[in-house]
C-alpha cells in the first residue's frame, strides 16, 4: 500500500529530528560541552519535546564480547557450572577446586571462581548464565547462541538503540559477527582500539551513522550555515551563542575527538594492564577503555569486540600461566565496570554509565568442563552457553547447566525451571532476554523480533 503524502512528510520529519539530535550531540562532544547544556540548547531551539527525546536513553547501551577459536573456555573459569565446581574434582576443567564461592541474592545459584569480576554487585545485577546454542568448534564467528528468529542479537540491539542519539550507532571490531535485523544500522568496522580513536578523529563526518550524505566536515559546516541563515531566530540574543557553538562544532567535528578517546597509561593501570599482560587481553582492555570514553561523549551506543582467540587446549599444563590469564581477565572486566561506574551519564542526572549498559559474552565452544586433560573442544550434548550482565533486567544465576556426571539441563523460558536441553530453542529465548535487557523492559519493542517467544521465567518485569 502506497504511503500518503502526509505519512511520507511525517516520516521524513522524524528522520530530520533524529539527525538533528545526532548532529547536536556530536557537536557538543567535539567542543567538550556538557550534554545537559546540549539538551538545554535543543530545548530552546527545537522545543522541549525534542530535548526530551534526545535526553535519557530509552534503551541501554551494550557491549558484546565474542570469544572465538575456543577462547570462550576461559570464561567458564570465572563462572563455572555450579555442580562442576561443587564436585571439587581436580580432573575437571576448573582451576581452583574448593576455592569457589556462591554469589548472594541471585535468583538461581551462581558459582564464582576466585578471579570472577563483579563480585561486589548486588545479587539482582550479577551474571545470568543461559544454557543455549550449539558447540561450533572452531570459528571466530559463532552464531548459534546469538540468533533470534534469523536475527542476530548484535544487530537487534543496534536496531533497538536507534532511538539513542549517537554519532556512530554500532562499532564492530575486527571480523566479529554482526548479522542482520530489521531497522539495524550498518556497523562501522575497525581493526582495534586505535582505529576506533581514528574513526572519530578522521571519519566522523563521513560515516553512515551521522553524516552519510556529506563528504566531509566542510560540507557539513556549509549545510549547517545555510540552515542557520534561514532561521529568523538565529540573530536573537537568546540564541546567538547556541548557533555560534553549532557553527564552530560543525567545523571541528571531524578533527578533534581523538585526544578525548586516547588510551593513557593511567587508563591501563586502572584495568590492571601491565607490561606482562598477554597481548590479546591488553587489546581487549584498550577497546573497553575507548568504549567508556565513546559512551561518555555520546559517540556510540554499542560495541562488538573479540576476545581470547587462543584455543587453550594445553592451559592446565601450566597452572601459573593459566592463573595469570584468568586473573588478568577478571581485573580487566572489573576495571571496565569500575570505569563505567565512575563516569557520570550526562544524559541522566544522578546516574553513571554503569546504570545504563548491558554486556553479553558468546563463543564458539566453551570446551568440556569435565576434562582438563587437553581441554577437549567437545561438550556434553554438543551444548553451549552465554553469559549476560543484564543490569537488573534479568533474573540472575545459572539457567540450566552441566553436572558432575555429564548430564545437561536446559530451562523453561516461561517459568525459568529446569527442562530438557534444546540448543536452538533456548538460543531464541536467551537472545530475546538480552534484547529485553537492552530495551529496558519494553516488551513491545522486543516483540518486533521475538515473535511471541515467552521469556517470563527469566526477566524482571518493569512498569512501562
Amino acid at each position: 500500500m502506497a504511503k500518503s503524502k502526509t505519512s511520507e512528510r511525517d516520516e521524513q520529519r522524524e528522520v530530520s529530528r533524529r539527525s538533528l539530535m545526532k548532529w547536536t550531540v556530536a557537536a557538543g562532544a567535539a567542543l567538550g560541552v556538557s550534554r545537559f547544556k546540549v539538551f538545554e540548547v535543543l530545548g530552546k531551539v527545537g522545543g522541549q519535546a525534542l530535548a526530551d527525546a534526545a535526553a535519557c536513553h530509552p534503551t541501554n547501551r551494550s557491549v558484546h564480547v565474542i570469544a572465538g577459536n575456543g577462547g570462550f573456555a576461559w570464561f567458564q573459569l570465572l563462572w563455572p557450572h555450579n555442580d562442576v565446581a561443587a564436585a571439587m574434582n581436580n580432573r575437571f576443567a576448573f582451576h581452583a577446586p574448593g576455592q569457589a564461592t556462591m554469589a548472594q541474592g541471585t535468583a538461581k545459584p551462581l558459582t564464582l571462581g576466585p578471579q570472577a569480576p563483579f563480585k561486589n554487585l548486588p545479587g539482582a545485577k550479577q551474571i545470568t548464565a543461559f544454557m543455549c546454542g550449539n558447540n561450533e568448534t572452531h570459528t571466530n564467528q559463532p552464531t548459534s547462541s546469538s540468533t533470534l528468529n534469523g536475527n542476530s542479537i548484535f544487530a537487534v540491539s543496534a536496531a533497538l538503540q536507534q532511538t539513542n542519539p549517537s554519532v556512530i550507532p554500532v562499532i564492530a571490531v575486527d571480523d566479529v559477527p554482526y548479522g542482520t535485523a530489521q531497522g539495524a544500522p550498518r556497523p562501522s568496522r575497525v581493526g582495534g582500539a586505535d582505529q576506533i580513536v581514528g574513526l572519530f578523529n578522521s571519519a566522523a563526518s563521513r560515516t553512515g551513522g551521522l553524516l552519510s550524505n556529506s563528504a566531509d566536515a566542510d560540507v557539513y559546516k556549509a549545510h549547517y550555515d545555510a540552515l542557520v541563515s534561514l532561521n529568523r531566530a538565529s540573530n536573537r540574543s537568546t540564541t546567538t551563542a547556541a548557533y555560534a557553538t553549532g557553527k564552530s562544532a560543525a567545523k571541528l567535528l571531524g578533527t578533534n575527538l581523538a585526544s578525548a578517546l586516547a588510551v593513557s597509561d593511567s587508563d591501563l593501570s586502572k584495568y590492571g594492564v601491565t607490561a606482562g599482560t598477554r597481548t590479546q587481553l591488553a587489546d581487549m582492555a584498550k577497546t573497553l577503555i575507548v568504549t567508556v570514553k565513546a559512551f561518555k561523549l555520546g559517540l556510540t551506543s554499542s560495541v562488538v569486540l573479540p576476545a581470547l582467540r587462543d584455543d587453550p587446549h594445553g592451559a592446565f599444563n601450566d597452572m601459573n600461566s593459566l592463573t595469570a590469564t584468568v586473573t588478568d581477565l577478571g581485573k580487566i572486566l572489573d576495571g571496565f565496570y569500575a570505569d563505567l561506574a565512575a563516569t557520570p551519564d550526562d544524559q541522566c542526572a544522578g546516574q553513571t554509565l554503569a546504570d545504563s549498559f548491558v554486556m553479553s559474552f558468546h563463543g564458539d565452544t566453551p570446551k568440556d568442563p569435565l576434562d582438563r586433560n587437553g581441554w577437549p573442544d567437545g561438550t556434553e550434548q554438543n551444548a553451549n552457553w552465554t553469559y549476560v550482565l543484564g543490569n537488573g533486567m534479568l533474573k540472575t544465576g545459572w539457567f540450566g547447566g552441566i553436572d558432575r556426571n555429564g548430564n545437561v539441563k536446559g530451562w523453561d523460558p516461561g517459568t525459568g525451571n529446569d527442562a530438557g536441553y534444546n540448543g536452538g530453542t533456548l538460543a531464541k529465548a536467551a537472545t530475546a532476554a538480552i534484547a529485553y535487557a537492552v530495551a529496558r523492559g519494553d516488551t513491545r519493542r522486543v516483540g518486533d523480533f521475538a515473535n511471541g517467544v515467552n521469556i517470563n521465567g527469566v526477566i524482571v518485569p518493569v512498569q512501562m
